[in-house]
């Protein structure tokens, strides 16, 4: 059976995306450029959510040494005012990352190079300093976000289907109200809908912007609504991974924090499957993924996780994975990602040499292997394909309390269907419960009045099409 590993919050995106957000940017200057220091906190609004300013070293630290150990800080800071207050400041677990931003980069290097662990770089260029911020966020917000995983042992069939529902209108929004007031994701947005196309769907994932969170969150808390809105832009990725499909045996890496509950879980289930329910992003470069993961001390309820992944790309009826370094403005990530749903044999877990994180030892797997093939032929056969899932999608909504989006589902079933199809009896007759649930009567008794006409209208069309005498047979 299949068995979930998930995160316990629902999905709020603003709540949702505050949480993997820069707590707040520091930025540490005796002589302020007021121009500076406005482009910065403008280029990076999506994501960090407060913005200090200091002149004094001390009044810095004081306020640095306040903020909560969970708490993810960054700080960008001169090189004269850097070279006294990283030494103090460089082992608390609040301090993140410190950028140098400078006019004197190689005598900075030298003092710096020292807290290589906390100072990511040294600029003299402020559209390098960004830059280097965002990639660096990118791979900090991977590293913190959630996994939801399932777990598969070969006896049934669990999961949920993302296919068969696509309206950008809706999606479009859905975007536009949840980053209202967030100027840079709305220009995203406009972007978006005014240039997408299939081929882009890789370039747009890899960028740092609504998109990729929207995606990703919905994918994380299995959000089903979203995910059928996000089910054409998932088969364009789709395809793109296909047409990109690395051809050679490969091993990746992936930095994780992992919760200790949910490293427990899968300690315990040693030579088992497992498939992440999210596009699962990996490097090919071991160093980097732990330069981040290094970076977080160690944090109550937390541990420090690389996955080491081995991928064969002649394993038969794998998903497909793809090195999308071309399509990222971060090509040295070296990031190659793997498709929705991808399946794993998680081989082994244990502690690296020096103690300090855990490896997660996975080989991508074939999903018809024949131990795996009844999974997902039951998962085939209890969710149903083709229109029938938009039915299946309405059952469910309505399971989890969401009577608003069952009727949604259930309406577009039913314009999916002929008028005087059969299945339409029993769409209208939950439409009816639904509404009555709700305390809208007058809108059940429409639906109520609908199935007596239906069925009237069947009964007549059987019954004309039973006494129509056969003129075409002959004596």
């Amino acid at each position: 059976m299949a068995t979930g590993i998930t995160p316990t919050d629902y999905f709020h995106m603003n709540d949702d995306d505050q949480q993997l957000k820069i707590s707040c940017l520091i930025w540490l200057d005796a002589n302020e450029n007021v121009t500076d220091i406005r482009n910065t906190e403008q280029k990076l609004r999506s994501i960090i959510n407060r913005f200090m300013k200091f002149k004094d070293v001390r009044q810095c630290q004081k306020y640095i040494e306040e903020q909560l150990q969970q708490d993810r800080l960054v700080i960008i800071a001169s090189g004269r005012l850097g070279r006294e207050i990283v030494p103090s400041i460089h082992r608390l677990q609040q301090v993140l990352s410190i950028y140098v931003y400078c006019m004197d980069k190689k005598s900075n290097e030298k003092w710096a190079a020292a807290y290589s662990s906390k100072v990511k770089g040294v600029f003299v260029e402020l559209n390098e300093l960004i830059f280097r911020i965002k990639a660096d966020h990118r791979i900090q917000r991977m590293v913190r976000e959630p996994l939801s995983i399932n777990l598969f042992t070969p006896s049934a069939g669990a999961g949920k289907s993302t296919t068969d529902v696509n309206d950008m209108k809706e999606f479009m929004e859905f975007c536009k109200q949840k980053f209202e007031g967030d100027d840079e994701e709305l220009r995203n947005l406009r972007e978006f809908e005014e240039d997408y196309s299939p081929n882009k769907a890789l370039w747009w994932y890899s960028r740092e912007s609504f998109f990729y969170k929207t995606l990703n969150a919905a994918l994380r808390t299995q959000e089903i609504h979203l995910m059928f809105l996000f089910r054409a832009f998932i088969s364009d990725i789709c395809r793109q991974l296909e047409s990109h499909q690395t051809q050679q045996p490969i091993r990746t890496y992936r930095g994780q924090m992992l919760p200790s509950d949910e490293l427990k879980t899968l300690r315990e289930c040693c030579n088992q499957f497992i498939s992440v329910n999210s596009f699962f992003s990996t490097s090919t470069d071991d160093q980097r993924a732990l330069s981040f993961i290094n970076s977080y001390g160690i944090t109550a309820g937390l541990e420090r996780v690389m996955f080491a992944i081995d991928a064969d790309p002649k394993m038969i009826s794998t998903k497909p994975f793809a090195d999308i370094s071309s399509y990222s403005k971060f090509k040295e990530e070296a990031e190659v990602l793997f498709m929705l749903g991808s399946i794993f044999r998680l081989n082994s877990v244990n502690r690296s040499s020096d103690g300090q994180f855990w490896i997660i030892q996975m080989t991508l797997w074939s999903d018809s292997e024949h131990d795996l093939k009844q999974v997902f032929v039951d998962m085939r056969e209890k969710l149903g394909s083709g229109e029938t899932s938009l039915q299946t999608l309405g059952k469910v909504l309505w399971e989890m309390g969401k009577p608003d989006l069952a009727e949604k589902y259930f309406i577009r079933f039913s314009k999916q269907l002929k008028p005087d199809d059969p299945l339409l009896v029993d769409l209208y007759i939950k439409l009816g419960k639904l509404a009555s649930q709700n305390g809208h009567y007058e809108k059940s008794i429409k639906w109520h009045k609908k199935v007596i006409a239906l069925k009237k209208q069947i009964q007549s069309t059987v019954a004309s099409n039973t006494n129509v005498p056969n003129s075409s047979i002959k004596a």
